[in-house]
């Protein structure tokens, strides 16, 4: 792992949550950005009109994506949340999804909540940026 994370005392716990506060990435390392990913089939079609089952995929295409250049999500430092019509229920699919593939070492997120996405039936998009170590 190419990175650093770090909860300093002081500041809430953010893992339950689904984030981390802080990631250091050391100079030289090598950053891979993935644009929006969405809960979508190899064809771009969503997946399902179901929440959860879209944070699933989501971040399911986010590793594929990350495949491409060798990586996996272990290697992701950041991610940039967007979801539609927010509120509280929503925190619980995220956070779920966020545990599973990280555990107790979640990367830095930001959450957006937002009216709308590039189309009516998307629910939550996720931007990434990992790290090669």
């Amino acid at each position: 792992m190419a990175h650093t994370l770090v909860n300093p005392e002081g500041l809430h716990d953010p893992v339950p949550f689904g984030y981390s506060h802080t990631a250091a990435v050391p100079a030289g390392t090598e950053l891979v950005l993935v644009s929006g990913q969405y809960g979508s089939d190899p064809d771009g079609a969503v997946v399902s009109a179901d929440f959860a089952e879209q944070v699933k995929r989501t971040f399911h295409n986010i590793g594929v994506a990350l495949a491409a250049h060798g990586l996996d999500l272990g290697h992701v430092v950041r991610l940039r949340t967007y979801v539609v019509n927010h509120d509280g229920a929503k925190l619980g699919p995220i956070a779920g999804a966020v545990r599973e593939i990280w555990g107790t070492r979640p990367p830095t997120q930001t959450l957006v909540g937002v009216a709308s996405l590039a189309t009516p039936d998307m629910l939550f998009e996720v931007e990434a940026l990992a790290a090669r170590p």
